[in-house]
């Protein structure tokens, strides 16, 4: 093993997960040094072409990361991988949500930009990016937002990719409905857990529109009251009714997803974006994700 692989352990956990290679055609390159690959290629933030050549043809590994974040192989490995953290109740239902960005490079510029249908544009087959590909103007410049939801322990359980310019409270909904863990067919079966104990997030978040969100599916919410919205409800007297319930003490405990952030970024290929489509920028961070489960 070298630095940025997959140790003996991991290796384990991950082969059994891993899609079957066909039975016709040739044989499949070994799974383990692609990965290998994807993991140096997403660690130092290299170009494809400038992966060492232990780990085969850079085309090779490239081809299998293409297929694999788009047919959503990667993302059913973490799924499979947070099934088996739930059967074994590895799984902490206090979600903390937050969001992060990150500044797009110039090699991730110049996607091509789909036209809308109503221009006359004939949709590619199987093309399902989104038109500005999560890249928007901000004040940093082209930049792109990561909105994650992660658990007591500081692992992502949703992730949304919006442009930089997108604000935070209006993609909570979408980010909470990523939440989703199958149970295990075995030990736990039913339906997969969608639904926390408990939501923490930091003031960008509160909105009378979240919190009752929120109460309606019987959620309980640590967000602070923002000084415009305090200010406006003492003014209404009697008829802006009672302060949100808030504890500073679990607050405390929204440091995880901060701590979250820092481990993807980590990985160079995560904190600057260097990919053109936001299907790849996804597939490094899946590959982030699956390890911090592992």
């Amino acid at each position: 093993m070298r630095r940025h692989e997959l140790t003996d352990e991991q290796w384990q956990a991950i082969e059994p997960l891993l899609p079957p290679s066909g039975a016709s055609g040739r044989p499949r390159v070994d799974d383990r040094r692609v990965i290998n690959g994807m993991l140096f290629k997403a660690k130092p933030g290299v170009a494809w072409r400038d992966l060492p050549e232990r780990y085969g043809p850079w085309k090779t590994v490239y081809n299998r990361f293409w297929r694999w974040s788009r047919n959503g192989t990667l993302t059913m490995l973490v799924s499979r991988v947070r099934v088996i953290a739930e059967a074994i109740d590895e799984l902490d239902r206090e979600v903390s949500v937050d969001s992060s960005i990150v500044r797009a490079h110039q090699h991730a510029a110049g996607a091509r930009r789909d036209l809308p249908a109503t221009q006359g544009a004939r949709p590619r087959a199987g093309h399902t990016e989104p038109v500005d590909h999560a890249i928007g103007r901000s004040r940093g410049g082209p930049t792109t937002k990561i909105h994650l939801a992660c658990d007591g322990h500081g692992r992502p359980l949703s992730v949304v990719l919006t442009g930089g310019n997108v604000n935070d409270c209006t993609m909570f909904e979408q980010v909470m409905a990523g939440i989703c863990v199958p149970r295990h067919p075995r030990t736990r079966p039913g339906r997969p857990w969608r639904r926390p104990v408990r939501v923490i997030a930091d003031k960008g978040y509160s909105s009378r529109a979240i919190r009752a969100w929120l109460r309606r599916r019987g959620i309980a919410a640590t967000i602070p009251e923002r000084r415009d919205q305090r200010a406006g409800r003492l003014r209404r007297g009697s008829a802006g009714g009672r302060p949100p319930a808030f504890d500073p003490r679990i607050y405390r405990r929204r440091n995880v997803v901060e701590r979250c952030f820092a481990r993807l970024k980590q990985y160079r290929a995560i904190a600057t974006r260097y990919d053109k489509t936001a299907l790849s920028y996804q597939g490094m961070i899946d590959l982030a994700t699956l390890l911090m489960w592992l």
